[in-house]
């Protein structure tokens, strides 16, 4: 045998052995603007680790919360890195279903000390970060600078609640097929629950009393959800009971809202290429009522990895390449800074470069320094979270409740069967679960 094929056989089974040592790690994530690009720029992870290939299972946010809450709680280890955010990580954290990130913690690269301490706290247990944020935010007003000035309205830093429905009808041109305001009607604990949740702190409302007795009997309840249905009535958009983030985003890329209120992380693409309106954007915070809380919530997309992979090295590697201070620099390469995931590093908001190339940068670290978990609303509850509750039955139970609200906001419910139903449904199930 020639010399020449020894060699090429001995290649060639060198070759069949590193591919069956390469490892295939299954992350779920959110179909989310930010997640996208993280999939197309994942060659730079793959150069750097041959032996570890993606598989990717990219969710709508309902569908994705499903799976992954299935897969975990059954120790299904269907997935190798799963996507949650701030209410799942410290309760999975505690029933041991998720793998403690400390090599993370500890790498001097990495850098954990530079993770915004509002972020890192809500993903960590005891000092433990459970989940490495991949981005941060609050809420905050999205608006059309030029409609604004049309409608003879000037936006100010700090709107009220009655600023935002005044400007929202004047705003609104049906003839246009502009719509006033768009806001988040689709059914789900984080759509439309997170949304109304959080606008129904500044109305004085809060899910339970210090008993934990459901509240949407009360007053301030039925104050949030008349105001909510009756402005996204006059100046909403049609079919708004199905709309989510997503929905919302491609509506106000397209010129169709006067006004959006929503995660701060879309600041990022409603100024974008991709958007028509994106010379003609300002930014507010979220609104109030008067009443020394506004309506802005707290969360952080998150990459964890679940107890049940059995790949959990490799997982680890992507988690630290996904949400390390390097992947900032790589998505500004490709695409400018005023792209890169926002919220989770301190000093991304001490970048000069960043700060310049992004309006937006100020707000969002404004409203995501203002969201106080553990005192989110104007009366006194046993709970933490801003537009969630965290303790695990809140799930199913603001599923349903979100079910209830929009059915009110579609109209085949009054508000106040709405609320009534969701107060029967949150006494039933938290009776059940011994509150």
């Amino acid at each position: 045998m020639k010399l020449s094929s020894i060699l090429i056989g001995a290649c060639s089974v060198l070759a069949l052995g590193a591919t069956a040592q390469a490892e295939t790690i299954t992350i779920a994530t959110v179909n989310n603007g930010d997640m996208i690009r993280m999939q197309g720029l994942t060659a730079d992870f793959t150069a750097k680790n041959p032996g570890i290939e993606l598989e990717w299972v990219t969710l709508e946010e309902n569908i994705l919360r499903q799976r992954v809450t299935t897969d975990v709680a059954t120790n299904g280890g269907q997935f190798d890195v799963m996507t949650i955010g701030t209410y799942e990580v410290p309760i999975w954290a505690k029933q041991g279903w998720l793998v403690p990130l400390t090599a993370l913690q500890d790498d001097p690269v990495y850098d954990a000390a530079d993770i915004l301490p509002a972020i890192a706290g809500g993903l960590s247990v005891d000092g433990t970060l459970y989940a490495a944020p991949f981005y941060g935010e609050s809420s905050m007003v999205m608006y059309r600078t030029d409609l604004m000035e049309k409608a003879g309205l000037s936006m100010p830093d700090a709107p009220t609640w009655d600023f935002i429905a005044d400007a929202a009808r004047k705003m609104t041109d049906r003839d246009e097929g502009i719509n006033g305001i768009c806001l988040r009607g689709k059914a789900g604990w984080g759509e439309n629950g997170a949304f109304i949740t959080a606008m129904s702190n500044s109305f004085g409302a809060r899910w339970f009393d210090e008993e934990w007795n459901a509240q949407f009997d009360q007053p301030e309840w039925k104050a949030t959800l008349d105001f909510y249905v009756g402005l996204m009535n006059d100046a909403g958009p049609a079919g708004a009971s199905s709309n989510g983030f997503n929905e919302n985003l491609a509506l106000f890329q397209q010129g169709k809202c006067g006004m959006w209120i929503d995660a701060t992380v879309a600041a990022s693409f409603v100024t974008s290429g991709d958007s028509t309106v994106a010379d003609k954007v300002g930014f507010a915070l979220a609104p109030d009522n008067g009443l020394g809380k506004r309506a802005n919530w707290l969360w952080a997309w998150s990459l964890a990895i679940p107890s049940g992979s059995q790949k959990q090295d490799a997982a680890a590697k992507f988690v630290s390449w996904a949400t390390d201070k390097a992947y900032l620099e790589l998505v500004a390469s490709k695409e400018g800074w005023a792209a890169v995931p926002p919220g989770t590093r301190t000093s991304l908001y001490e970048n000069p470069e960043y700060l310049a190339a992004a309006p937006f940068a100020k707000m969002t670290l404004e409203s995501i320094n203002a969201a106080d978990p553990t005192n989110p609303t104007v009366k006194p509850v046993p709970y933490v979270g801003v537009q969630f509750v965290a303790i695990p039955e809140f799930q199913g139970i603001a599923n349903n409740v979100g079910q209830q609200f929009a059915a009110a906001l579609a109209g085949t419910k009054t508000v106040d069967e709405a609320l009534a139903e969701a107060q029967n449904i949150t006494t039933r199930e938290m009776r059940a679960a011994g509150y």
